[in-house]
This record gives C-alpha cells, structure tokens and sequence, in this order.
C-alpha cells in the first residue's frame, strides 16, 4: 500500500493523511480503520504484513507516516495532545510529535517504522496505553530537560 504524502508533511496534515490512509486501508486491505484504539491492531496487523512480504521502511516510507499520523490521531482524540515540530534533541522518524496534555511527547510515526523494523517485539498498543497512563514512562519521552535521575 502506497499512499503519497498530499498535503506534505508539516504539523498541520497529520489529520489529512490520516484520513487518506484510512481511505486507502479500505480500498486496498478493506480494512476499516475508525480512529479507535482498538483499531491499532488492525495496524500491526496491515504493518506486520508488510514486514511478512520483506518491504523496506524506505519503500513503504509513505504509507508509515499515514499510519503513524492515524495513531496519532488516535492518541490526539482519546488521550488528548497536539502535533508539534519534533524537538531538535530527540531523533525521531518524523518532523513532529504529539505532545501529551502532561507535555510528555510522544512519536507515532516511530512506533509503525519500529514495528515494521522489529515486529511484535515492538507493541503499539502497550505504547499507547503508556502515552494514556500517568506515572512511569516507558513509550514517550518526556519534554522537560531534566531526564537523567540516577
């Protein structure tokens, strides 16, 4: 599944290219994507796939970032957050991130390339459950710069 980015990429068209990879879920996989957080799996699933056939991030690099701005979006309407420029000091897949109502960030668009990367050791749901839990971080990053403790 090729999806060409339309808009380009900025922090203002993850919505749009989340719903052109929903769109072009339905007509190539008819898969049905509903921006809910059960529909992750269908994700890893279509993600998995592409994995299975031995493509490359760089084949299906546009495809990745539409479902990485649909979890995104995911992230945005149940947890709440906003796209925003990747900070310079945090390499990420992407130019932006959601940036979490606690100002945690996190990185969608990396979590669909590390799972198409590593597989099921990489679990979008886990990572989305610990962008919506309080407390430990162990799949966002946090914004503010004192990280190290101990």
């Amino acid at each position: 599944m090729q999806v060409h980015l339309n808009p380009p990429l900025d922090p203002g068209s993850p919505p749009e290219l989340a719903a052109a990879i929903v769109a072009a879920a339905a007509d190539i996989s008819d898969a049905t994507l509903d921006y809910s957080p059960e529909s992750i799996d269908v994700v890893e699933d279509i993600v998995d796939g592409f994995r299975a056939e031995g493509v490359s991030d760089e084949e299906m690099g546009e495809s990745l970032v539409g479902f990485g701005c649909y979890l995104g979006e995911i992230v945005i309407r149940h947890i709440g957050g906003t796209w925003r420029p990747a900070p310079a000091t945090h390499p990420t897949t992407a130019p932006f991130v959601v940036v979490l109502p606690d100002a945690r960030e996190c990185h969608p668009i990396d979590w669909v390339f590390s799972r198409l990367k590593s597989g099921a050791a990489v679990d979008i749901r886990v990572l989305y459950a610990t962008a919506a839990a309080d407390g430990e971080d162990r799949g966002v990053t946090e914004e503010a710069p004192d990280e190290a403790q101990g």
